[in-house]
């Protein structure tokens, strides 16, 4: 084998020229396909952070139906304590979940007693909030307070808002709302921080705390069955109710006492904040890459809740059904597809148009080594070994040519705009496994490109061969 490579390469030698720009070729196709992949794919991965740790987190859960309706945000939709609990343990107890923030979300009138204008809000717990979407505190504008990002009276207020309504930090507005009974209840606030708007979801929302939201929907704490409390020591376990007796004669069923401050306790004790409703539950992963997986497991491990009509109660969405951006990062991946494509494409025309040549060009060099006894399968072999070295030098050549040219890009710093977001700085990536695969993608499709003007080779009859002139 040692021999037929020092052949290959001293045939490739023989035709410096042709083998230079069959080379570049291949590593020009390489370069295109290595920087795309790591500016767009870096572009896409920032993007997608900037949405997930900035307003949605990786993952949310929601009562079924209210995904439907999420538009108008309604408040009759929440999800009640006794169905929090079992989410809440799996929650706690998923490895792959690094924060979990639950919401209160509710449409309100916002005044600033002059102006008034209709605002989403978001109820949520500071710490909880900070830690599922930890970008969340950078969008508050010079002059507001980021840390601790909410504290209950005071309001995290869209730049939307409050530029038309000349708001500034600590003015007062007001909030109006009408809860899921028909009542309307309002709330001053004092003006905590601007928020920066952004793209897509989350751009026109408004921050309190999640105290005060429910407060301002009027809802109260609730408690959770007895047999639950049980399960974590906090209430006798319920014995067996004997038949009912109150037809022959019997006494009446005593009533049940309330369990709402063992409910609470357990809540305090969990540290997962009021026993009360919750509208949403925002996740963040420890690895995004393992979100599907997570989403499936969770998926599987609530599903024994279900309603009357027997469907689970909750529903578990990825980021991206709520980031409209998650079409442009799925075009992203198509449009690598493509570019590997193009790239398998130059290889192959590049390589066989290479051997094609020379099969023609060594009829007679090939005739002569057939007489002196090379078998057909040597000859196969050494034309698509010079097939792999030609596609190894120019893998080689572009591989390098990409990894110093992502290097440069790296050492500046290229800043763009996306929608309403400005200086946003892009730092093209690229994963050794992407290299490697690509590399060996087009090695392979060099080697197959290879086969037919080897075939044709080792194919050649002889006599013929040597009296081609």
């Amino acid at each position: 084998m040692l021999e037929i490579l020092k052949i290959a390469a001293r045939n490739l030698l023989r035709y410096k020229r042709r083998t230079a720009l069959s080379a570049l070729l291949i590593s020009v196709g390489l370069v295109a396909v290595l920087l795309f992949i790591a500016v767009a794919g870096s572009f896409k991965d920032m993007m997608v952070d900037q949405f997930t740790d900035s307003v949605v987190g990786h993952m949310q859960v929601h009562r079924r139906g209210y995904l439907g309706a999420m538009e108008s945000l309604p408040v009759d939709r929440n999800m009640r304590p006794r169905m929090l609990v079992k989410l809440y343990e799996v929650l706690d107890g998923t490895n792959e979940v690094a924060a979990w923030s639950p919401r209160v979300k509710l449409m309100a009138m916002f005044s600033n007693f002059a102006l008034t204008t209709s605002i989403r809000l978001n109820g949520v717990y500071p710490d909880r909030e900070t830690a599922t979407v930890p970008l969340i505190a950078n969008r508050v504008l010079p002059g507001g307070t980021a840390e601790p990002f909410l504290v209950p009276g005071e309001i995290q207020v869209p730049e939307l808002l409050a530029n038309p309504m000349s708001l500034k930090v600590g003015d007062t507005v007001v909030l109006v709302a009408t809860n899921k009974s028909g009542s309307v209840n309002g709330m001053t606030f004092v003006v905590r921080g601007i928020m920066e708007s952004m793209s897509g979801p989350g751009g026109r929302d408004g921050y309190i705390h999640i105290d005060d939201a429910r407060n301002l929907l009027r809802i109260t704490d609730e408690e959770i069955e007895v047999e639950v409390l049980a399960r974590h020591g906090l209430a006798e376990a319920p014995q067996e109710v004997q038949e009912n007796q109150s037809l022959l004669g019997g006494s009446a069923p005593t009533e049940r006492r309330s369990y709402l401050d063992e409910t609470q306790q357990l809540f305090l004790t969990k540290d997962w904040g009021r026993a009360s409703e919750v509208s949403e539950i925002a996740i963040r992963l420890k690895e995004r890459d393992r979100l599907d997986q997570t989403l499936m497991e969770m998926d599987k491990a609530v599903a024994d809740l279900k309603n009357k009509k027997g469907l689970s109660i909750f529903q578990l969405h990825p980021w991206g059904q709520f980031v409209p951006f998650s079409k442009i990062a799925n075009m992203i991946d198509l449009m690598n597809l493509f570019i590997k494509i193009i790239l398998v494409s130059v290889v192959l025309i590049s390589i066989m148009n290479v051997l094609i040549m020379a099969v023609y060009e060594r009829i007679r060099e090939i005739g002569t080594i057939s007489a002196i006894g090379t078998s057909p399968r040597k000859i196969l072999v050494l034309f698509l070994t010079e097939g792999f070295l030609l596609s190894l030098l120019g893998t080689a050549v572009g591989s390098a040519i990409s990894l110093i040219t992502i290097a440069v890009l790296n050492a500046r710093t290229l800043t763009f705009s996306f929608g309403r977001q400005e200086n946003l700085v892009l730092a093209p990536t690229i994963a050794v496994g992407d290299v490697i695969s690509i590399g060996v993608l087009t090695i392979l499709v060099a080697v197959l490109a290879s086969l037919q003007p080897a075939w044709k080779a080792s194919r050649m009859d002889p006599i013929t061969a040597l009296r081609h002139v």
